[in-house]
C-alpha cells in the first residue's frame, strides 16, 4: 500500500484523539456548551452518549492503523461522518438554531481529517477491492455454494 506508514500514523492519531475526546465528553458533557456560548444542556446525557460513540470510533481507527490493508470500510464510514457532521452543523447555523461559535467543534473533529482520510481511501482502495469476494468461501465447515443453474 502506498504511504502505509503515513496512514498508520494518521489512524493512530485519529484513534487517540477520538478516544480522548469521547472520554472527556463523557466526564464533562457540558464543556461544549460552555465553550460555544450555548446555554447548558438540559440533557447532558445525550452529549455524553455522543462522546461514547466517538470514543468507539477511536477503537475502529486504531484497528485501521493496525491493519491498513483491511480498514477501508471503517475509514469510509468515518469520513462520511466527518463530511455529514459539518453539513448538519451548517444547517443548524444557517437556520439560527445554533450560533456561529459552535463551528469550533468541526475543526478538530472533522475538517482536519478530510484530506488524510481521503488520501487513505484512495491508497487503500486497490487492496480492499482485491480482497472483496462476494462469493462464499470454502473454509472450515462452510462449503462453497455452487452457482444456480441458468
Amino acid at each position: 500500500m502506498r504511504r502505509r506508514r503515513l496512514h498508520r500514523a494518521t489512524f493512530v492519531a485519529a484513534g487517540a484523539y477520538n478516544i480522548a475526546w469521547g472520554c472527556y465528553a463523557v466526564l464533562d458533557p457540558q464543556w461544549f456548551f460552555r465553550l460555544s456560548g450555548l446555554p447548558p444542556s438540559n440533557s447532558p446525557q445525550l452529549f455524553a452518549c455522543l462522546g461514547m460513540v466517538l470514543g468507539l470510533y477511536g477503537l475502529l481507527y486504531l484497528e485501521v492503523a493496525r491493519q491498513p490493508e483491511h480498514g477501508w470500510p471503517a475509514a469510509a464510514v468515518g469520513l462520511a461522518g466527518k463530511i455529514l457532521g459539518p453539513l448538519g452543523l451548517a444547517w443548524l447555523i444557517v437556520t439560527g438554531v445554533w450560533p456561529i461559535g459552535t463551528v469550533v467543534i468541526i475543526v478538530t473533529n472533522d475538517l482536519i481529517w478530510w484530506l488524510p482520510f481521503g488520501r487513505y481511501l484512495v491508497d487503500a482502495w486497490p487492496d480492499f477491492r482485491a480482497s472483496w469476494n462476494p462469493r462464499p468461501r470454502q473454509s472450515g465447515w462452510v462449503q462453497d455454494v455452487p452457482d444456480a443453474p441458468r
